[in-house]
């Protein structure tokens, strides 16, 4: 899989200068905690799983997440289980099905190794689970049963804790919460390829939610807590992990607005500017404000519950043509003294040193998402992206 690789190869070749890397599920994880991008989450009790599994996989999507828990109601965690074994069997039996990377988000920590005997062969295309409310004390048997399930199983697996409880969020608990996550986390790093962010939880102990024109950011008490966790969790000193951005709650048709104004040609008429107004005047604003923000903060890729924010946010993830050029200078090898040098776009200072985990980190991302054309924006990339 890659990403984009549901667009026509002379599209990407107009699109790219250095086109998204081909990845699998068995490739380094570095690699694929930062090619996550816009996670899909699925309820696990839908009764043709496995067809949407394939469209969306035909649409771009390259990491979805089978819900067991909040998504669904406490009574169907049975029929829920079922209905994951039935469909895993299903797609693992057509022939050249090429799924995304695909995990399962579990309740307790016995689902764990029980799902993985319960698919059997299907379990090859299972990449790993994700953890609910996760802190050190209920963590650990998460992450035990896991590496129980992985060994028994004889396939790696790995384990996305989702941080959302309210320890962490109340600030007389916070700190000694999120080091209780690191130690928890770190113990089982090699098993640990991202961890994503609850802000629905976050939002939900103190009976907030977000206005569609507003961004996480807006609501200081969760942007206090991304702050923290970015501080101690997300460092770029080789103790840190990939955190992904929180949950967008809102859309609409949007692809079905979209389309008549895209396909009168970004390449063509209408001009980038222009067409941003009209995308900003359907409601798609906050997300786009929300993904920026998300990068600035140092997360990296999405929590997603609608198909519709899945090209946006792999659209604002491909690297563009100047961040590539500064990244790449700023690695030359014989800056590895350090100094300062003009970027060659002439517009700004490129400080060896101080830039150069931003430079290893976009070169990581450019790898993942490719890097576009000098003349090519997230307008281009989005209306390559939706389906003809």
């Amino acid at each position: 899989m890659r990403h984009f690789g549901h667009i026509a190869p002379e599209v990407r070749k107009r699109l790219f200068h250095q086109e998204p890397c081909a990845f699998t599920a068995d490739s380094p994880a570095r690699l694929l905690s930062a090619a996550l991008g816009a996670t899909l989450y699925s309820p696990a009790t839908r009764p043709r799983l496995a067809d949407d599994i394939v469209k969306q996989a035909g649409r771009g999507v390259v990491s979805m997440v089978l819900c067991l828990e909040d998504s669904i109601d406490d009574a169907d965690v049975v029929a829920g289980e079922e209905n994951l074994v039935r469909q895993f069997a299903d797609l693992a039996a057509r022939p050249g099905a090429e799924p995304p990377l695909l995990f399962i988000r579990v309740r307790t920590p016995g689902q764990i190794p029980d799902l993985v005997r319960r698919l059997g062969p299907a379990g090859r295309l299972l990449s790993g689970f994700v953890l609910p409310k996760f802190t050190e004390e209920r963590g650990i048997p998460f992450l035990e049963a896991l590496t129980a399930a992985e060994g028994a199983g004889g396939r790696r697996l790995f384990a996305m804790p989702v941080l959302e409880s309210p320890e962490l969020l109340y600030r007389e608990s916070r700190m000694e919460t999120l080091e209780g996550i690191f130690r928890a986390v770190d113990k089982y790093r090699d098993r640990v390829l991202a961890l994503r962010l609850g802000v629905t939880d976050f939002c939900s102990s103190y009976g907030l939610r977000r206005a569609p024109d507003m961004t996480a950011y807006d609501v200081q008490i969760v942007a206090s807590v991304i702050a923290d966790v970015v501080n101690m969790l997300g460092r770029a000193d080789g103790t840190g992990f990939t955190v992904t951005g929180p949950v967008w709650e809102y859309f609409r048709a949007s692809e079905r607005m979209f389309k008549p104004q895209l396909r009168q040609s970004p390449f063509l008429q209408v001009q980038a500017a222009e067409l941003r107004e009209r995308l900003i005047a359907h409601a798609m604003d906050g997300l786009l404000r929300e993904i920026s923000l998300d990068q600035a903060n140092g997360l990296l890729g999405k929590t997603c519950i609608h198909p519709s924010h899945v090209l946006p946010v792999h659209a604002l993830s491909v690297v563009s043509h100047e961040e590539f050029s500064d990244a790449q200078d700023i690695l030359r090898p014989e800056r590895g003294g350090g100094g300062v040098l003009r970027s060659a776009y002439t517009n700004k200072m490129n400080e060896v040193k101080p830039h150069r985990a931003w430079a290893e980190r976009t070169l990581l991302r450019a790898e993942a998402f490719g890097v576009a054309r000098e003349d090519v924006g997230f307008v281009e990339l989005l209306a390559a992206g939706i389906p003809g």
